[in-house]
């Protein structure tokens, strides 16, 4: 009988180390869903910066490119003139 009563505490003991083990796991489980979440919103943050920055690059290339000569400036202005006319007669003819 000591027999059967020694296997039955082995069997408490070890399933007494298994829910121990199994809450040990769930605790890291939870944590690492938080440290993934938190790595999810840095990337986010870090993506959203970088598309920042590329507006910021496009739009100073953009500058630089119209910078350039006084002449190449005049021509730019001259093209946008024509083409704010060209829209104002656009938006007349559509008046009628």
């Amino acid at each position: 009988m000591s027999s059967v009563a020694d296997q039955l505490n082995s069997v408490l003991q070890k399933t007494t180390r298994l829910i121990e083990l199994c809450n040990a796991l769930q605790e890291e489980n939870d944590l690492l869903k938080l440290e993934n979440q938190s790595v999810k919103v840095a990337l986010d943050t870090s993506k959203s910066k970088n598309v920042e920055l590329e507006e910021k690059l496009r739009v100073l290339k953009l500058a630089k490119s119209i910078e350039g000569t006084s002449e190449k400036t005049l021509d730019i202005k001259q093209k946008i003139n024509d083409f704010v006319r060209e829209i104002d007669k656009c938006v007349v003819l559509l008046k009628k």
